[in-house]
């Protein structure tokens, strides 16, 4: 029999002081409720303490103004409302009224959750919205457009099987065996039906005509629009080497692609995983935890070098020999005969199941039948906007003007193209609201997150305070003498206060 799990803290139904708290916060209870006070200037707020997104510790985060940042993932919440202001996290948290009685201050009644709206029962409007891709940015911008009370119609079109997923998890948690495949959905199905979003799966689009306004499908179908977000997103690069196309040679990008590697890994002794970079070495580090004796070939010297520099390559390469992962770099697979990969080198690996993880290349047939500004991605402007009046794009097409680093930059992070996919929606409500998020994302290599905040595609100076090896440090990427980047391993209140600074020193 399992231990009812206690409430922390102090009864805040009694009342505490200020003097009680710590670095403007203190954990208490209301009832068997957890309850986080959060002091923010003269105001104090209560909310629910865990984050909605993958539960990070809010008490630990950082308070900006009426908000605060989880530390894990850079979620953002208002103190007023408990509304997820922006992405990772989509659902809001429960708050409680807070009153003082002289100088103790109370929390007793926990505030009614507003009940989602259904927009799509209200009057429509005659606007029609169309979304190309049904990944990070397409959810995000469809779930915003309701929330905020749009209440055209929402046509949602995904070539996936799937509805939209938690996809980091697909090389992490879902693969390693620790997560569930119901915890994948970002929305459940009856979702969609309710916020009266039209998402078809199993879609393809034949071509945009954008003076036609209209969308051509795959069957021949036309949809008109009156604005449209392209968030085509990317797609794997594929080997091109003699027998890569047989079975057991895998990608990942999508659900199917997961279950497929997860299906192959259940009667496979040895796996062979192409590419260092951090999908190919989370991948090798869910294959370890599944059991499986695992191998690395990658053409570069130390893993993620380019990104992370030197001494944190060589730390991601020991962490992952540490947990008996074999690296062959400096090398390439040059072919493969049956299960029997042949290395440059004159090497050969046998390897049951591969997983290739050589990069992705953004899906950018339709902009380019449209005859959109394209440039190694899709141009936006700083709206988001494309060069077609009332089409947008969010996601891994978009190349948009950074304001940190002053360069037009296309960025393949989960987070950033949830929240691009957020303001690409305001901006077809007619907003003219500037993309100025600081880029964020984090990898996860057994029990050692990496949070990485900014953008650097080339550096010429590295500060590093704390210590890589012992697992606790901050590391700054500096170009002229300015830093473009931050990375950290378990100084997650250092990572959320890096992203503020750089939110604040526009370029």
């Amino acid at each position: 029999m399992t231990e009812e799990k206690k409430p922390s803290g102090p009864d805040l139904t009694k009342g505490i002081s200020l003097a009680d708290f710590r670095d403007g916060k203190l954990l208490g209870h209301v009832g068997q409720e957890d309850v986080l006070l959060v002091q923010a200037g003269s105001e104090v707020f209560a909310i629910e303490p865990a984050c909605s997104h993958y539960h990070g510790p809010l008490a630990e985060g950082l308070v900006v103004d009426d908000t605060i940042r989880c530390p894990w993932h850079h979620a953002c919440f208002s103190l007023r409302t408990g509304e997820a202001a922006r992405p990772p996290a989509l659902n809001t948290l429960a708050v409680w009224d807070v009153t003082r009685d002289q100088d103790r201050i109370l929390v007793q009644r926990k505030r009614a959750v507003p009940q989602p709206s259904a927009p799509h029962r209200a009057a429509p409007t005659p606007d029609r919205f169309v979304i190309i891709g049904g990944g990070a940015a397409g959810f995000a911008a469809a779930e915003i457009l309701r929330r905020e009370g749009f209440a055209g119609a929402i046509t949602m079109l995904s070539n996936d099987g799937a509805m939209p997923v938690d996809r980091p998890n697909l090389s992490k948690d879902y693969l390693a065996g620790n997560a569930p495949e119901d915890w994948l959905p970002l929305r459940p199905e009856q979702y969609y039906q309710d916020a009266g979003i039209d998402l078809r799966l199993n879609t393809t689009v034949a071509a945009i005509d954008p003076k036609a306004r209209s969308v051509t499908l795959g069957n021949g179908d036309k949809l008109l629009f009156d604005r449209l977000l392209l968030a085509t997103g990317a797609e794997p690069v594929t080997l091109q080497i003699p027998g890569a196309d047989q079975p057991h040679v895998h990608t990942l990008r999508s659900v199917s692609d997961s279950r497929a590697i997860i299906k192959a890994a259940s009667s496979a002794k040895r796996a062979l995983v192409i590419g260092a970079s951090f999908i190919g070495l989370e991948v090798a580090a869910s294959l370890r935890a599944r059991k499986l004796e695992v191998h690395v070939v990658a053409p570069e010297q130390r893993p993620m070098e380019r990104i992370l520099g030197s001494e944190m390559g060589d730390f991601v390469r020991a962490l992952h020999e540490e947990n008996g992962v074999n690296f062959h770099l400096n090398d390439t697979v040059t072919r493969f005969d049956g299960t029997r990969a042949t290395l440059k080198s004159g090497g050969v690996i046998e390897a049951d199941l591969v997983v290739t993880g050589i990069g992705v290349k953004p899906r950018l047939a339709l902009a380019e039948q449209a005859g959109l500004a394209i440039d190694r991605g899709l141009t936006v402007d700083g709206c988001l906007e494309t060069n077609a009046p009332g089409i947008f794009a969010a996601g891994d097409i978009a190349r948009w003007p950074d304001p940190h680093s002053g360069q037009n930059i296309r960025v393949e992070h989960w987070v950033v193209a949830e929240r691009q996919g957020q303001t690409a929606a305001h901006n077809m409500l007619g907003r003219r609201e500037r993309f100025d998020a600081v880029p964020f994302f984090w990898s996860q290599h057994y029990d050692v997150p990496i949070n990485y905040v900014g953008h650097a595609e080339s550096f010429d100076d590295i500060a590093i305070d704390g210590s890589i090896a012992g697992k606790d440090c901050l590391v700054k990427y500096r170009k002229g003498g300015r830093v473009l980047a931050v990375a950290s391993i378990y100084r997650d209140l250092d990572s959320l206060k890096a992203e503020l600074e750089m939110e604040r020193a526009r370029a």
